[in-house]
C-alpha cells in the first residue's frame, strides 16, 4: 500500500484539502477580515469531503478500479472548488483596499494536480496486471 506512489500523492492531496485550508484564508473581506474555510459551511464541507474521498482511496488500494473511479470523483469535486473559487475572485473588486484574493483558492489546484497524477499511477499498475494476465 504504502510503497505505491498513488498513495503518496493521495495523501498529500488528502492533507493539502484537509489542513491548509483552515490555516490559509480563501479571501480578505473588505473590512479586512480573512475568510476561512470554516466560514463557509459549504466550501468547508466539499473539502472535508474531498479528503474523505482521498483517504477512503487510499484505503481501497486493493481494487484499483474503484480508487480510480473516486479519485475521478474526487477530480470532479476540486473542479467545482475551483470553478467556485475562479467566480468569486472575478466578483472580488482588484483594489486593495476593498478586498484581496488569498492564497487558500489555490488548495484545489495542487489537489487536482496530485489526483491526476495518482490516477497516472493507477492506470500504470492495472496496465502492468492485464500484461501480466495476458502472458499467464
Amino acid at each position: 500500500m504504502i510503497q505505491r506512489i498513488q498513495t503518496v500523492y493521495l495523501l498529500l492531496s488528502a492533507l493539502l484539502t484537509g489542513i491548509l485550508p483552515f490555516w490559509l484564508h480563501l479571501w480578505t473581506e473588505g473590512g479586512g477580515q480573512a475568510v476561512y474555510a470554516r466560514q463557509e459551511l459549504w466550501v468547508s464541507a466539499a473539502f472535508y469531503a474531498s479528503t474523505v474521498l482521498a483517504v477512503i482511496s487510499v484505503l481501497s488500494f486493493k481494487n484499483r478500479k474503484q480508487q480510480f473511479v473516486l479519485n475521478r470523483f474526487n477530480l470532479l469535486l476540486n473542479l467545482f472548488l475551483l470553478g467556485f473559487f475562479v467566480v468569486r475572485s472575478l466578483s472580488i473588486s482588484g483594489g486593495t483596499s476593498v478586498s484581496e484574493k488569498g492564497i487558500g483558492m489555490l488548495i484545489p489546484v495542487f489537489s487536482i494536480v496530485f489526483l491526476v497524477l495518482a490516477n497516472k499511477a493507477i492506470k500504470k499498475d492495472e496496465d502492468l496486471v492485464k500484461s501480466v494476465d495476458r502472458l499467464r
